[in-house]
Protein backbone atom coordinates (compact mmCIF):
# COMPACT_ATOMS: atom_id res chain seq x y z
CA UNK A 1 0.00 0.00 0.00
CA UNK A 2 2.85 2.16 0.52
CA UNK A 3 3.27 2.60 -3.65
CA UNK A 4 -0.35 4.40 -3.30
CA UNK A 5 0.73 7.49 -1.24
CA UNK A 6 2.82 8.96 -4.09
CA UNK A 7 0.09 8.65 -6.21
CA UNK A 8 -2.65 10.17 -3.16
CA UNK A 9 0.26 13.44 -3.26
CA UNK A 10 0.15 13.75 -6.90
CA UNK A 11 -3.48 13.63 -7.14
CA UNK A 12 -3.74 16.37 -4.00
CA UNK A 13 -1.82 18.13 -6.47
CA UNK A 14 -3.50 18.26 -9.46
CA UNK A 15 -6.30 19.32 -7.66
CA UNK A 16 -4.71 22.12 -5.62
CA UNK A 17 -2.91 23.37 -9.04
CA UNK A 18 -6.38 22.86 -11.08
CA UNK A 19 -9.22 23.84 -8.19
CA UNK A 20 -6.90 25.86 -5.77
CA UNK A 21 -4.70 27.86 -7.28
CA UNK A 22 -6.67 28.59 -10.96
CA UNK A 23 -9.87 29.40 -8.84
CA UNK A 24 -8.69 31.38 -5.95
CA UNK A 25 -7.00 35.02 -5.05
CA UNK A 26 -3.84 33.91 -5.56
CA UNK A 27 -4.40 33.52 -9.82
CA UNK A 28 -5.38 36.78 -9.38
CA UNK A 29 -1.47 38.08 -7.06
CA UNK A 30 0.56 35.91 -9.64
CA UNK A 31 -1.24 37.93 -12.98
CA UNK A 32 -0.18 40.86 -11.67
CA UNK A 33 3.15 39.72 -10.88
CA UNK A 34 3.59 37.58 -14.05
CA UNK A 35 1.15 39.44 -16.21
CA UNK A 36 -1.40 37.54 -18.00
CA UNK A 37 0.90 35.87 -20.24
CA UNK A 38 3.35 35.18 -17.65
CA UNK A 39 0.79 33.48 -15.87
CA UNK A 40 -0.29 31.28 -18.57
CA UNK A 41 2.91 30.00 -19.76
CA UNK A 42 3.39 29.29 -15.76
CA UNK A 43 0.08 27.24 -14.99
CA UNK A 44 0.93 25.43 -17.98
CA UNK A 45 4.69 24.36 -17.12
CA UNK A 46 2.80 23.71 -13.52
CA UNK A 47 0.08 21.44 -15.21
CA UNK A 48 2.39 19.53 -17.16
CA UNK A 49 4.27 18.42 -13.96
CA UNK A 50 1.35 17.55 -12.09
CA UNK A 51 0.03 15.71 -14.95
CA UNK A 52 3.40 14.08 -15.45
CA UNK A 53 3.58 13.16 -11.81
CA UNK A 54 -0.02 11.86 -11.56
CA UNK A 55 0.71 9.31 -14.29
CA UNK A 56 4.29 8.11 -13.14
CA UNK A 57 2.82 7.68 -9.83
CA UNK A 58 -0.37 5.59 -11.03
CA UNK A 59 2.06 3.50 -13.84
CA UNK A 60 4.06 3.17 -10.44
CA UNK A 61 1.06 1.80 -8.13
CA UNK A 62 -0.57 -1.62 -7.80
CA UNK A 63 -3.71 -2.70 -9.29
CA UNK A 64 -5.00 -3.62 -6.33
CA UNK A 65 -8.53 -5.06 -7.07
CA UNK A 66 -11.73 -3.72 -5.67
CA UNK A 67 -14.14 -4.95 -8.04
CA UNK A 68 -14.75 -6.40 -11.19
CA UNK A 69 -16.75 -4.52 -14.37
CA UNK A 70 -18.49 -7.51 -16.37
CA UNK A 71 -18.46 -7.91 -20.13
CA UNK A 72 -22.56 -6.03 -20.13
CA UNK A 73 -21.23 -3.22 -17.95
CA UNK A 74 -17.94 -2.56 -19.79
CA UNK A 75 -20.32 -2.81 -23.12
CA UNK A 76 -22.33 0.50 -21.45
CA UNK A 77 -19.70 2.36 -20.12
CA UNK A 78 -18.48 2.07 -23.71
CA UNK A 79 -21.58 3.47 -24.84
CA UNK A 80 -21.80 6.26 -21.93
CA UNK A 81 -18.31 7.37 -23.71
CA UNK A 82 -19.79 8.28 -26.56
CA UNK A 83 -21.72 11.23 -25.20
CA UNK A 84 -18.32 12.04 -23.47
CA UNK A 85 -17.02 12.29 -27.02
CA UNK A 86 -19.76 14.44 -28.54
CA UNK A 87 -19.53 16.78 -25.22
CA UNK A 88 -15.91 17.28 -26.12
CA UNK A 89 -15.90 18.04 -29.61
CA UNK A 90 -18.89 20.07 -29.36
CA UNK A 91 -17.70 22.38 -26.48
CA UNK A 92 -14.77 22.64 -28.38
CA UNK A 93 -16.05 23.37 -31.95
CA UNK A 94 -18.29 26.57 -29.72
CA UNK A 95 -15.15 27.73 -28.15
CA UNK A 96 -17.01 27.46 -24.23
CA UNK A 97 -14.58 29.70 -23.38
CA UNK A 98 -16.03 32.42 -25.38
CA UNK A 99 -19.53 31.75 -23.87
CA UNK A 100 -19.47 34.01 -20.81
CA UNK A 101 -18.24 36.66 -22.77
CA UNK A 102 -21.42 36.04 -25.29
CA UNK A 103 -23.45 36.58 -22.04
CA UNK A 104 -22.11 39.90 -21.07
CA UNK A 105 -22.43 41.08 -24.58
CA UNK A 106 -26.30 40.32 -24.30
CA UNK A 107 -26.34 37.24 -26.92
CA UNK A 108 -28.56 34.18 -26.48
CA UNK A 109 -27.09 30.84 -25.45
CA UNK A 110 -26.67 28.55 -28.51
CA UNK A 111 -25.70 25.11 -29.02
CA UNK A 112 -23.84 22.43 -26.64
CA UNK A 113 -24.52 24.90 -23.62
CA UNK A 114 -28.23 24.64 -24.35
CA UNK A 115 -27.71 21.33 -22.80
CA UNK A 116 -24.99 22.37 -20.57
CA UNK A 117 -23.01 25.36 -19.83
CA UNK A 118 -19.83 22.97 -18.96
CA UNK A 119 -19.84 20.35 -21.49
CA UNK A 120 -15.86 20.50 -21.82
CA UNK A 121 -15.67 19.66 -17.98
CA UNK A 122 -18.80 16.96 -18.50
CA UNK A 123 -16.77 14.68 -21.36
CA UNK A 124 -12.98 15.01 -18.60
CA UNK A 125 -16.17 13.83 -15.89
CA UNK A 126 -17.50 11.17 -17.79
CA UNK A 127 -14.30 9.71 -19.16
CA UNK A 128 -12.94 9.39 -15.49
CA UNK A 129 -16.41 8.15 -13.85
CA UNK A 130 -16.22 5.34 -16.52
CA UNK A 131 -12.83 4.22 -16.39
CA UNK A 132 -13.32 4.46 -12.52
CA UNK A 133 -15.80 1.81 -12.69
CA UNK A 134 -14.32 -0.30 -15.73
CA UNK A 135 -11.38 -0.50 -13.96
CA UNK A 136 -12.17 -1.24 -10.18
CA UNK A 137 -8.31 -1.04 -8.48
CA UNK A 138 -7.46 1.83 -6.09
CA UNK A 139 -5.09 2.95 -8.41
CA UNK A 140 -7.31 3.38 -10.93
CA UNK A 141 -9.80 4.93 -8.38
CA UNK A 142 -7.68 8.07 -7.25
CA UNK A 143 -6.02 8.74 -10.72
CA UNK A 144 -9.19 8.67 -12.48
CA UNK A 145 -11.42 10.01 -9.62
CA UNK A 146 -8.51 13.10 -9.61
CA UNK A 147 -10.34 14.31 -13.00
CA UNK A 148 -13.48 13.52 -12.15
CA UNK A 149 -13.53 15.68 -8.51
CA UNK A 150 -10.94 18.46 -10.67
CA UNK A 151 -14.15 18.30 -13.57
CA UNK A 152 -17.05 18.97 -11.30
CA UNK A 153 -14.97 21.18 -8.95
CA UNK A 154 -14.39 23.13 -12.40
CA UNK A 155 -17.67 23.91 -13.03
CA UNK A 156 -18.74 25.74 -10.28
CA UNK A 157 -15.36 27.37 -9.85
CA UNK A 158 -15.99 28.46 -13.35
CA UNK A 159 -19.45 29.92 -12.54
CA UNK A 160 -18.22 31.88 -9.83
CA UNK A 161 -15.53 33.56 -11.82
CA UNK A 162 -18.43 35.02 -14.10
CA UNK A 163 -20.83 35.77 -11.44
CA UNK A 164 -17.41 38.05 -10.05
CA UNK A 165 -17.45 39.58 -13.49
CA UNK A 166 -20.84 40.62 -14.23
CA UNK A 167 -23.42 39.70 -11.41
CA UNK A 168 -26.48 40.13 -14.24
CA UNK A 169 -24.70 37.66 -16.56
CA UNK A 170 -24.04 34.92 -14.40
CA UNK A 171 -27.98 34.99 -12.94
CA UNK A 172 -28.79 35.25 -16.89
CA UNK A 173 -26.82 32.42 -17.54
CA UNK A 174 -28.09 30.36 -15.13
CA UNK A 175 -31.51 31.16 -15.79
CA UNK A 176 -30.88 29.56 -19.51
CA UNK A 177 -28.51 27.14 -18.66
CA UNK A 178 -27.75 24.10 -16.37
CA UNK A 179 -25.02 22.07 -14.60
CA UNK A 180 -26.14 19.28 -14.90
CA UNK A 181 -26.87 17.98 -18.76
CA UNK A 182 -30.47 18.52 -20.18
CA UNK A 183 -31.26 20.02 -16.50
CA UNK A 184 -32.53 23.18 -18.18
CA UNK A 185 -34.26 21.66 -21.12
CA UNK A 186 -36.34 19.18 -18.65
CA UNK A 187 -37.35 22.39 -16.30
CA UNK A 188 -38.33 24.04 -19.58
CA UNK A 189 -35.53 26.81 -19.45
CA UNK A 190 -34.19 25.87 -22.34
CA UNK A 191 -34.75 24.19 -25.52
CA UNK A 192 -32.79 21.51 -27.69
CA UNK A 193 -32.02 22.78 -30.95
CA UNK A 194 -29.87 20.62 -32.55
CA UNK A 195 -29.25 21.68 -36.06
CA UNK A 196 -27.14 24.47 -33.68
CA UNK A 197 -24.89 21.68 -32.61
CA UNK A 198 -24.06 20.81 -36.45
CA UNK A 199 -22.81 17.78 -37.96
CA UNK A 200 -19.68 18.06 -37.35
CA UNK A 201 -19.33 17.70 -33.78
CA UNK A 202 -21.19 14.56 -34.05
CA UNK A 203 -19.13 13.39 -36.49
CA UNK A 204 -15.84 13.68 -34.82
CA UNK A 205 -16.90 12.57 -31.74
CA UNK A 206 -17.97 8.92 -33.75
CA UNK A 207 -14.92 8.83 -35.24
CA UNK A 208 -13.09 9.54 -32.07
CA UNK A 209 -14.96 6.95 -30.19
CA UNK A 210 -14.52 4.50 -32.63
CA UNK A 211 -10.72 4.49 -33.20
CA UNK A 212 -10.75 4.54 -29.49
CA UNK A 213 -12.56 1.79 -29.13
CA UNK A 214 -11.04 -0.37 -31.84
CA UNK A 215 -7.81 0.19 -30.76
CA UNK A 216 -7.77 0.47 -27.11
CA UNK A 217 -5.93 -2.24 -25.99
CA UNK A 218 -2.97 -1.29 -28.65
CA UNK A 219 -2.88 2.46 -27.13
CA UNK A 220 -3.16 1.33 -23.68
CA UNK A 221 -2.95 -2.46 -22.88
CA UNK A 222 -6.62 -3.09 -21.80
CA UNK A 223 -9.34 -3.43 -24.15
CA UNK A 224 -12.48 -1.92 -23.80
CA UNK A 225 -14.79 -4.53 -24.29
CA UNK A 226 -14.71 -7.76 -23.18
CA UNK A 227 -16.13 -10.71 -24.68
CA UNK A 228 -19.89 -12.47 -23.46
Amino acid sequence: MQDIFPLLLAAAFWIATHNGLAGSDIRTRLVGKLGENGFRIFYAVLSVLALVLLARASGAADAIPLWTAPAWLRLMLAVIMLPAFLFFAAGFLRNPTAVGGEVLAGQQVRGIQRITRHPMLWSFALWALVHVIGNGDVASLIFFGTFAISAFLGMPSIDRKLAARSPEAAAKLRAETSILPFGAILAGRNRLVLGEIGWLAPVLALIGWAVVLHFHARFFGVPALLPF
